[in-house]
């Protein structure tokens, strides 16, 4: 295969050499065709064609559906490790030794303890804000509170700025779910590993001891793992295109957040739980609403099938399966919307339509029966994931200003009006 790629407008022809990656994936390098073309751009809307980077953190592979982080996969990954050392991999390239990792572990203790302040941003919201907004808000707010920006040319001052967030966005999570439930606010305990604590946070209430279960936190940690990173999804780019203006850790990390928050999104695992309280209450009838997801003439659409980017099997679905139908056994949970759940994904498994379209069900669909399970409000769902993703967004930030990337800036193909004289209001 040739080493470039040719372009012919008119009659000129325009070379560009090829990028391959180490997973033999080929780009075309577009970098200079405006330049060289004299002015023609590329038009890909979603830029689902269109490579922003060259990444080392996470590949993905939707056709055969694989994923690994810094070359591990996934199944290894939730199999083996933890969150933190998983965590630990993404951002510094590889598993931690057992050193390495109770050091990050101690600093990021160390780090969790929030200005007494950010409490009196927290009381300012209502009740009823969604924890997704106080969450972004809150982490925008820890600016104000660590002012200085990050020197990237010193691994010191990157390394403080990573185990700071690490602390600090669990307890924020955690005062985002008791605020909303009217907690007092808790710092867990210090002597807990990193996810139990997370548990203990949420949790714990004052007037009687938590115990975790470890099944339970089995499965939180494989849920934080499966979502740790996923490539260039739209959060993680609005992570990287804000911090390429050299915006602080924090609030591109606010902003990833807000991308997180949406429907299509972050948002899609309470997308999933909201379907099934419809379905419930309607009546219940799974074999109704499966008939209807397969009417091209009703609106209804079937929430926690399929993905985006895996063609076939997501393979983090697989992984967090197991990890559900051994919560809700654990657990014994006597929950309708559960009994839904099991009903959808039965029938979505021996449905021919959904079979041969491959329209199985996702992480999203499990991890939103999981934090059902355990109890978490369904409003809490996208925060969890903003949890789980949190290191993926911090490698990708880091990694970014590394490699001393330039300002994102998209170009456009204006469809508006040609110039046209200025009218005195009198005479519109």
């Amino acid at each position: 295969m040739s080493d470039k790629a040719t372009l012919q407008v008119g009659g000129n022809s325009y070379e560009f050499p090829l990028i391959e990656g180490t997973e033999n994936e080929i780009a075309i390098d577009v970098k200079t065709l405006r330049g060289a073309t004299n002015g023609i751009i590329t038009i890909d809307p979603g830029y689902k064609n269109t490579g922003a980077c060259l990444s080392g953190i996470t590949f993905l592979n939707g056709e055969k559906g694989i994923l690994r982080y810094r070359g591990y996969s996934i199944e290894e990954l939730a199999e083996k490790a933890d969150f933190l050392e998983v965590a630990y991999a993404l951002i510094f390239g590889d598993l931690p030794t057992t050193d390495q990792l109770a050091q990050f572990h101690s600093d990021i203790r160390e780090k969790a303890i929030i200005d007494d302040d950010v409490k009196k941003i927290l009381d300012a919201f209502p009740k009823v804000a969604h924890p997704m907004g106080v969450l972004s808000s809150l982490t925008s707010a820890l600016t104000a509170f660590n002012p200085s920006s990050v020197n990237v040319d010193s691994e010191e001052e990157m390394y403080r700025a990573i185990v700071k967030i690490m602390g600090k966005f669990p307890v924020l999570v955690a005062w985002a779910m008791r605020k909303k439930q009217g907690l007092p606010l808790s710092y867990g305990s210090n002597s807990l590993g990193y996810v139990e604590n997370v548990l203990t946070m949420m949790f714990q209430r004052p007037d009687e001891e938590y115990v975790i279960n470890p099944i339970i936190k089995d499965a939180l940690d494989k849920l934080l793992i499966l979502h740790a990173d996923h490539e260039q999804n739209c959060s993680t780019s609005t992570v990287r295109i804000v911090g390429s203006s050299h915006a602080g850790l924090f609030p591109s990390l606010s902003a990833g957040i807000s991308a997180l928050w949406g429907p299509l999104h972050g948002g899609a695992n309470q997308a999933v739980l909201e379907m099934l309280e419809a379905i419930k209450e309607d009546g219940g009838d799974t074999k109704k609403y499966m008939a209807k997801a397969k009417d091209k003439n009703d609106p209804f659409r079937l929430m926690g099938f399929g993905h985006r980017v895996y063609k076939n099997f997501d393979p983090r679905a697989k992984i967090i399966k197991k990890a559900a139908d051994q919560v809700l056994n654990d657990l014994g949970v006597e929950d309708p919307i559960l009994e839904i759940a099991k009903g959808l994904e039965q029938e979505a498994l021996n449905d021919p339509y959904f079979v041969d379209r491959k329209l199985y069900p996702n992480v999203d669909f499990y991890s939103g029966i999981i934090y059902r399970a355990m109890g978490i409000p369904v409003e809490m769902f996208t925060v969890m994931f903003a949890l789980g993703r949190l290191p993926g967004w911090i490698a990708q930030w880091r990694e970014m200003r590394l490699n001393k990337e330039p300002i994102g800036r998209p170009r456009q193909i204006y469809t508006g009006e040609n110039h046209r004289a200025f009218t005195e209001i009198k005479k519109r």
